[in-house]
């Protein structure tokens, strides 16, 4: 943006408008900084534009404005996982290596219910941004709220995908085994 400063209905359309075009997600670091406004404005910018049932995401990664992912991605399921922090990576690494998208992560906290947090990971590059974010911030998982334990929406274009995926986590040992 010019030195120029814009409405805020100037400034929330430009977001997104922005999102919109971006295939890759936006941090409100980088919007504040586009729009000269605080990463606060941007927040609340962001909160108007969900309140008016724009489809926009808050990822690990940043915003994102979601596409109709049954256009992208045929197949869907949900996994249960186990593992430690450490073993992060290795699980996410073998799904996008598999070609399949992480939609989310879902834990059942025993008295809180249900978290599902969107994660929006599809590649490699996701992925180690993923683990810096996990490196740098004090932080827990999800996971770690329930010894481990929990689910993740995986999609890809051919359910083939899904399960190779889903068998190199059972032979690695990080999904839940069946009861």
């Amino acid at each position: 943006m010019a030195n120029q400063r814009l409405s805020s209905d100037e400034r929330r359309r430009h977001i997104l408008n922005k999102l919109k075009e971006e295939n890759e997600p936006q941090t409100g670091k980088e919007l504040s900084e586009t729009y000269q406004v605080s990463r606060q404005v941007i927040v609340g910018d962001v909160a108007l534009l969900k309140a008016q049932n724009e489809p926009i995401i808050s990822t690990s990664q940043g915003y994102v404005y979601m596409r109709d992912q049954a256009e992208t991605h045929r197949f869907e399921r949900t996994i249960a996982c186990r593992h430690n922090r450490d073993q992060t990576e290795e699980e996410l690494t073998i799904l996008v290596d598999h070609g399949v998208y992480v939609k989310d992560v879902i834990v059942d906290h025993p008295i809180y219910g249900e978290f599902k947090a969107v994660l929006h990971i599809s590649n490699r590059v996701d992925v180690r941004r993923f683990i810096e974010q996990i490196q740098t911030s004090e932080a827990a998982l999800l996971s770690e709220l329930t010894g481990g334990v929990h689910l993740h929406t995986i999609a890809a274009d051919d359910e083939t995908l899904l399960n190779e995926a889903e068998q190199a986590l059972r032979e690695r040992g990080l999904l839940v085994k069946d009861v």
